[in-house]
């Protein structure tokens, strides 16, 4: 009866590693194949687009002499509007009295013109957000990436969709 039972158990314990050892593979193979769709930008878009308007647009640069033979220069749609300085008012609940605010756009040079023709409501949008945020939320020294953001949404609707890529802070000073 031993020599019976002994066999029995050394086949359980086979059995049960053969499961583990599938599972095993199937989960390597499934996030290799997961990182590859994402990496290769099948899943979540990626910038693949972004890439294809990029190297369109830079070739027609190319043939302006901008370009190198090489390939297209991506830096060569890039332009900066400066957008005129902010000062806002904090109140009396606060530590500072003013918050000093300049910024710059970052658009393509086909809108350059058009968003700095914008400007005035531009500036009307961010004023009137500044103005409108608590002032603990300013003073707060990681709110600038959420408050940034929340501004470069306003400006692309007050711009139109694809006018502004975004927005650089280049002060913001509270004094």
């Amino acid at each position: 009866m031993a020599e019976e039972e002994a066999p029995a158990e050394e086949a359980g314990k086979k059995k049960s590693k053969l499961p583990l050892l599938i599972g095993l593979v199937l989960l390597l193979i499934g996030g290799g194949g997961g990182f590859y769709a994402t990496y290769s930008g099948m899943v979540l878009g990626g910038d693949s687009g972004a890439q294809a308007e990029a190297h369109g647009g830079g070739q027609g640069a190319a043939g302006d002499g901008h370009g190198g033979g090489g390939g297209p220069d991506p830096m060569a749609d890039v332009a900066f509007v400066p957008v005129t300085p902010l000062v806002i008012s904090l109140g009396p609940a606060s530590r500072s009295t003013h918050l000093r605010f300049s910024s710059q756009l970052e658009v393509a040079r086909a809108h350059e013109a058009e968003v700095a023709g914008l400007m005035p409501r531009i500036l009307d949008v961010l004023n009137g957000y500044l103005r409108a945020v608590e002032v603990r939320e300013i003073e707060d020294p990681a709110a600038l990436v959420r408050l940034r953001a929340q501004m470069l949404r306003r400006i692309q609707i007050v711009t139109g969709e694809g006018r502004v890529r975004d927005l650089l802070v280049t002060e913001f000073v509270l004094n």
